[in-house]
């Protein structure tokens, strides 16, 4: 892992909240993957989306590659229908802000932070 992805590896962990959702262009549709208060726990290279009840709404892997432009992270979701696909995704991480658009796994990685049809770009800020 590069010094960068490192940089980027290492502040992304803790407990991020969504503030925004796009779907194949819709703005803050209905989703199975959050829900309010909902909060995305990343501990090493695993992330886990959790309700303010506690049940888990998705859970999986990532990998960062910080040589592409923009930035890549690639989400393995671990349960779901998405299960075990590797989805493409481009991301930026600036302070305590995080933001990652999403494609379908045989589509190509986004790189264009507005999403088209089976794209979904989540939009987070760190909860302290």
């Amino acid at each position: 892992m590069s010094s960068l992805s490192e940089l980027d590896f290492h502040a992304l962990q803790g407990e991020w909240e969504q503030t925004a959702l796009e779907d194949s262009g819709v703005l803050n549709p209905v989703d199975a993957h959050s829900a309010p208060g909902a909060i995305t726990r990343i501990r090493g290279d695993r992330f886990e989306v959790v309700t303010v009840e506690g049940d888990i709404l998705l859970a999986g892997q990532f990998f960062l590659d910080t040589s592409t432009v923009p930035k890549s992270i690639t989400w393995i979701d671990a349960i779901g229908g998405d299960a075990g696909k590797q989805l493409p995704a481009s991301y930026r991480l600036e302070g305590d802000d995080f933001v990652f658009i999403a494609a379908d796994e045989d589509m190509p990685r986004p790189t264009v932070f507005r999403t088209e049809a089976r794209q979904t770009m989540r939009t987070f800020v760190r909860r302290s």
